[in-house]
């Protein structure tokens, strides 16, 4: 499938998202770090340019959003199995 969307793309999406929850909490970086343990020059580093680790981003996710959302990305898509459920569920 062919789609202009790049990783960088959505590191910095990502990024921007964590950046806008956090203030909205208002959170300062200091704040966030003692809150998800995460280093706050990290969490800057993160929101600047979107690089980060995992485990780190999975910290952060914790308490900005679900990780129930992310854990749902491993889960395989439900296919229909017949036309009548495409149909049906359209």
């Amino acid at each position: 499938m062919f789609s202009l969307l790049t990783p960088y793309d959505t590191q910095i999406e990502l990024a921007s998202f964590v950046k806008k929850a956090r203030k909205k909490k208002g959170y300062s970086c200091e704040a966030f770090s003692v809150k998800t343990g995460v280093p706050d020059s990290t969490i800057r580093r993160f929101e600047k340019t979107g690089e980060i680790s995992l485990r780190q981003f999975l910290m952060i996710y914790a308490e900005v959003g679900k990780l129930t959302d992310i854990q749902q990305l491993t889960r395989p898509a439900e296919s229909p199995k017949s036309l009548d459920e495409v149909i049906n569920n359209a």
